[in-house]
């Protein structure tokens, strides 16, 4: 998943709410369940408390409650206990818990605990045997008036007791609240690939027309891209309609330039005279020019149409055994290396011009051998942009730096005793600028000339 793409920042978005949203909703309900059973938990010291009280409403004198509903008062060293003793503490009747034995629970009266809306008084304490308690102390009066004695009834549990049923439910809704991350991350990835799915049937569909596999966007599309699809299929009707038009205007242009051209030619070889033969010399100059500037304005159009590819191997191979023809006097040997399923983003007259210039030069001027290697790279700039790279060696004399320097300037010959006319470099370098490739020279290992040729390759991208 690339880090800018549509995906990517769903996806991210999805993994920052999660991060965010559900540990808040943990600790909510983390926090919502432990103040219910700490409530829970009062309430429970409260009711004990009260059921105590109650047992001594009618008597002067404080006596053992019977039965409290809770076992535990009756084990020693239980974490339950309770205890009444005089307010005051004076000697007076003290009543225990089985639970608490010899031991004696702190009163929060006489530590001076301000009570509760409620009149209850509440301590948390180390008990007997260590153990962590909270304890809940009313006061209660003995007698029918005021001057009754005062006794403190008081309850004590262990209050870790709730602490681990808290931690036990925020290990439970940690774990719950996992689950539902990664089930929603799931379901967040699958549904970002379900809703992309369209926007990579695009993406296919544009490289089939950008190889030539296909001419418009037909896959169905959901209601909300097919004005999309609509737009983008008309963009390239127009663009077929305006290269459509310059190449006519081009072929009319070629047709009202040439047809004056042969006349002059024409006349002027019927008179033979000084100024006939420079009128005859210019006019073929003047054709020579028409003809290139025209054909890199041909050039330039059907660099701008989409979907033509060249199979490389094939326009080289026919090439190999032409040239080899040509120069069999000289018995020259043209070897083809590299990749096999190379192909060229462009017209193959092209690919025949740019490469036949670079083959046919390169068999001038060897001793017997030329090499032309073909592979395909990506760009520095972009993974999925592919260059087609053909390279031409020859075992020739070569060229020193500044010779190489002026190769491929219009018109350009270092040596005038070979036929030519200077311009099939710069040919190559013309086809080659319009295409947005490059053209360069070198030293070649086999000893003479290195020509290094850039230009796109169509692959398939990956949907």
């Amino acid at each position: 998943m690339n880090i800018n793409s549509l995906a990517f920042r769903l996806f991210a978005a999805a993994v920052l709410w999660i991060l965010v949203m559900l540990p808040i909703a943990g600790l909510i309900i983390y926090s919502a369940n432990s103040r219910n059973v700490f409530q829970d938990f009062d309430n429970q010291l409260i009711t004990h408390a009260e059921g105590i009280a109650a047992w001594n409403l009618e008597v002067k004198e404080p006596v053992k409650p019977k039965h409290l509903n809770e076992a535990l008062f009756e084990v020693p060293i239980s974490g339950y206990y309770w205890q009444m003793q005089p307010a005051d503490g004076k000697d007076g009747r003290r009543l225990v818990s089985n639970s608490l034995a010899t031991s004696m629970l702190p009163s929060p009266y006489a530590r001076k605990i301000k009570p509760d809306e409620n009149g209850y008084r509440w301590l948390d304490v180390e008990g007997p045997d260590s153990q962590p308690l909270r304890i809940i102390e009313l006061m209660h009066r003995f007698g029918d008036n005021e001057n009754g004695r005062l006794y403190s009834i008081a309850v004590a549990a262990r209050v870790d007791w709730p602490g681990a049923r808290v931690n036990e439910f925020a290990e439970s809704i940690a774990m719950a609240l996992a689950i539902v991350a990664i089930g929603i991350l799931i379901a967040t990835y699958i549904q970002i690939r379900f809703i992309m799915a369209p926007m990579r049937t695009i993406e296919q569909g544009l490289s089939d027309i950008r190889t030539g596999d296909a001419e418009k966007l037909d896959a169905p599309l959901p209601s909300e891209i097919e004005p999309l699809k609509v737009e983008l299929n008309a963009l390239i009707d127009s663009n077929q309609d305006i290269i459509e038009r310059a190449r006519t205007q081009v072929g009319n242009l070629a047709h009202a330039l040439k047809t004056p051209l042969a006349v002059i030619m024409n006349e002027s070889d019927e008179h033979k005279s000084p100024f006939a033969n420079k009128v005859s010399e210019q006019a073929k100059i003047m054709r020579a020019q028409i003809t290139h500037y025209l054909d890199r304005a041909r050039a330039a159009a059907r660099v701008d149409t989409i979907g033509r590819v060249t199979d490389v191997q094939p326009v080289a191979a026919s090439l190999q055994r032409a040239l080899e023809r040509i120069h069999q006097d000289k018995g020259v040997t043209i070897d083809i290396v590299g990749s096999d399923d190379a192909k060229f983003q462009g017209e193959k007259h092209d690919l025949e011009e740019m490469l036949g210039n670079l083959l046919d030069n390169a068999c001038k001027w060897c001793n017997r051998r030329v090499r032309l290697r073909v592979d395909t790279a990506q760009t520095r700039s972009n993974a999925r942009v592919s260059m087609l790279k053909l390279t031409v060696e020859d075992d020739g004399p070569g060229l020193k730096a500044e010779e190489r320097a002026k190769i491929g300037k219009r018109g350009v010959r270092l040596d005038e005793t070979t036929p030519g006319t200077g311009l099939g470099l710069s040919i190559v370098g013309d086809l080659a600028t319009s295409y947005r490739g490059s053209f360069r020279l070198d030293k070649s290992q086999l000893g003479g000339l290195k020509i290094e040729l850039e230009l796109p390759a169509a692959t398939n991208n990956p949907a």
